[in-house]
């Protein structure tokens, strides 16, 4: 049976940036299959290679720099990431990046999707999203869901 790893990336305590976080423990509140799992990864990124050891799949939760209105929900393939350096969508995904490279070298490394929301405000001091991101974030969440029903459709 195939595995997924859902992780949510960002810092609670600088607003919009922790939009990860908090959409992967709202998930982890519901009941799913036992081959989906959640982690909280925070930004400690770059040292989480060897929790993607043995995923098949990895669904990251995060904000991203689309140039879009606060609170846009954007879907993107492992592929969008590397395929600009220069053009980086999140604070953290180089890390991801390093990590899943890491993860690559030890035998198996999962097929990244992320799944984000362009921030308002990610540098200010504040535990709680802006409004725009607030509004959206049920959405985001339900958009989080269909991502995880569409990886367990695929093993049927």
């Amino acid at each position: 049976m195939k595995k997924l790893l859902v992780l949510g990336v960002g810092n609670i305590l600088l607003m919009d940036d922790g939009v990860g976080v908090w959409a992967v423990q709202e998930l982890m509140k519901e009941e799913w299959p036992e081959n989906v799992h959640f982690v909280d990864g925070g930004t400690a990124t770059q040292d989480m290679f060897h929790i993607l050891e043995g995923y098949d799949s990895l669904l990251v939760l995060d904000v991203v720099h689309s140039k879009k209105e606060p609170g846009t929900i954007s879907l993107f393939e492992e592929s969008q990431l590397v395929q600009n350096e220069k053009q980086r969508l999140s604070l953290h995904d180089i890390d991801l990046l390093d990590s899943l490279e890491m993860a690559d070298m030890l035998g198996k490394r999962p097929q990244m999707r992320v799944l984000g929301m362009e921030p308002k405000s990610y540098t200010d001091w504040a535990m709680e999203m802006t409004e725009p991101c607030k509004a959206v974030f049920p959405q985001f969440v339900e958009e989080a869901r269909k991502q995880i029903r569409k990886f367990l459709d695929e093993q049927l």
